[in-house]
């Protein structure tokens, strides 16, 4: 038996950082995790991807130079180069998490699957491996896995998951993907941009299905402009072996067959809650698998908090990483609230799709209800840097609530996306209106100036 004061199952993004924090703070801890430090993210997430995407955005550029008169003649990309490059990366990453936590007195890193094992006494029991770990409090960050939907025939045909794809080292010729969702179309215009063929299909009606449908019709318009096909609300009868040996086809239920040589599933994904033995201490999960908490992230028994996706919070790495500093600040007597913040990300497409806060459904809902709601959408094309610099496409669209002054919502799809929709976060986190963003002082050139002159330009919201 091992006594800690505290054990964190899983190592993503909120579990080493809490870990660290409460070392610092004297007590002894043990930080279980079965697979690699830093969890999806840095291993088979944003590090690699994002890695992986600035080649392919070199490589992009380089076709393109041509137009800003650079001539470099024939382009080609080295796969196995881009790869190795984004794997160095990951390896790096993790092994400096590896460095730093293996060197914080009282902290314990058990390598080992980490499962809860009932109660002794006051405290809770994890089974980890062949130790058993005893502590008073239980800090449960597991995270995500691919889902595999129940497609005929898929089982018993080659595909791949978003970590069996970065694992590839030569080049798909075609890649098929199942899925609209945001690791679908990055990818895709990842492969795209390195030499592969793509094809994404998705059975509902549009790509990006939570985004305002003329982001949505944006994004899609952006993808079939670099030549990636894209199917979508369409039912796929079955998986089955391709033409070629290894390759893989769908076929649709309207008869149409779209072969690949490589297919890859990227159909959501589903909480690493299943195996967690959260029965033997009467914790449950919903519908779906995620384990329900408040706003302080305590689950329903006293002394378990949940972290990460697993909480259904949002499953993105910043919003696992700001519960570990709400519940850090909370154990130490603070009284901060997940509740509080404004859900805020990212899909990192070229350029980038951002968005935080309210969407444009949920205010005309609101306007519905009687609320004065004002909207201003503008085109990157009209945006003086994305001109000078060839990066038009995409949009940026403001909700104003016209009685508060408060901004309710942002998305912004272009150059430095990403970026910029921080500047409308910041100003919703601090409460500030849109006479702050108004009539500050802007730098010049950049995409950010614009938004002074974009809320000008608002108009109230209609319904229809």
């Amino acid at each position: 038996m091992m006594n800690f004061d505290t054990i964190v199952v899983g190592a993503g993004q909120a579990g080493p950082f809490l870990a660290a924090k409460l070392v610092d703070r004297g007590l002894n801890v043990a930080l279980v995790e079965a697979r690699d430090l830093g969890g999806t993210c840095v291993n088979r997430g944003c590090t690699p991807t994002k890695t992986l995407r600035k080649s392919a955005r070199v490589a992009y550029m380089a076709r393109r130079a041509a137009e800003f008169g650079v001539q470099v003649g024939p382009v080609k990309v080295d796969f196995a180069v881009a790869m190795q490059r984004m794997q160095d990366r990951v390896d790096q990453a993790r092994s400096g998490l590896e460095s730093w936590l293996g060197g914080l007195q009282g902290l314990r890193i058990i390598k080992a699957h980490g499962r809860l094992a009932g109660r002794d006494g006051g405290e809770f029991l994890v089974q980890a491996g062949e130790h058993i770990l005893r502590a008073p409090q239980i800090i449960l960050n597991t995270g995500t896995r691919p889902f595999v939907p129940p497609i005929p025939g898929l089982p018993q045909n080659p595909h791949l998951d978003s970590e069996g794809l970065l694992a590839l080292r030569e080049l798909p010729g075609k890649l098929v993907i199942i899925g609209g969702g945001y690791i679908s179309i990055e990818m895709a215009q990842i492969f795209r941009r390195l030499g592969s063929k793509v094809a994404i299909i998705e059975n509902g009606p549009r790509l990006t299905g939570r985004e305002d449908a003329d982001v949505s019709a944006a994004v899609t318009e952006m993808l079939q402009s670099e030549d990636i096909d894209v199917y979508v609300g369409v039912s796929i009868a079955a998986v089955e072996p391709g033409e070629t040996q290894g390759g893989t086809c769908v076929r649709l239920a309207d008869g149409r067959i779209i072969g690949g040589s490589h297919l890859l599933v990227a159909t959501g994904r589903v909480p690493n809650t299943d195996d967690l033995g959260l029965d033997s201490v009467g914790l449950r999960v919903n519908m779906r698998g995620y384990i329900a908490t408040n706003d302080r992230l305590e689950t329903q028994v006293p002394g378990i908090w949940a972290l990460g996706d697993i909480n259904q919070r949002g499953a993105f790495t910043h919003t696992s990483y700001h519960d570990q500093d709400v519940l850090a600040e909370n154990l130490a007597g603070g009284q901060r609230s997940a509740d509080a913040r404004n859900s805020i990300y990212a899909m990192f497409t070229d350029p980038p799709l951002a968005h935080v806060g309210l969407y444009e459904a949920d205010a005309k809902r609101l306007v519905k209800e009687g609320r004065r709601i004002s909207q201003a959408v503008h085109a990157m094309k009209d945006v003086s840097r994305a001109k000078e610099e060839s990066e038009t496409v995409g949009v940026i669209k403001l909700l104003i609530d016209e009685d508060s002054g408060l901004f309710l919502g942002a998305t912004m799809f272009g150059i430095q996306a990403d970026e910029v929709i921080q500047s409308i976060g910041l100003v919703m986190a601090s409460q500030g209106t849109w006479r702050t963003v108004r009539e500050a002082l802007p730098v010049h050139p950049t995409v950010t100036e614009f938004l002074p002159t974009i809320i000008d330009r608002r108009k109230p919201l209609g319904v229809n």
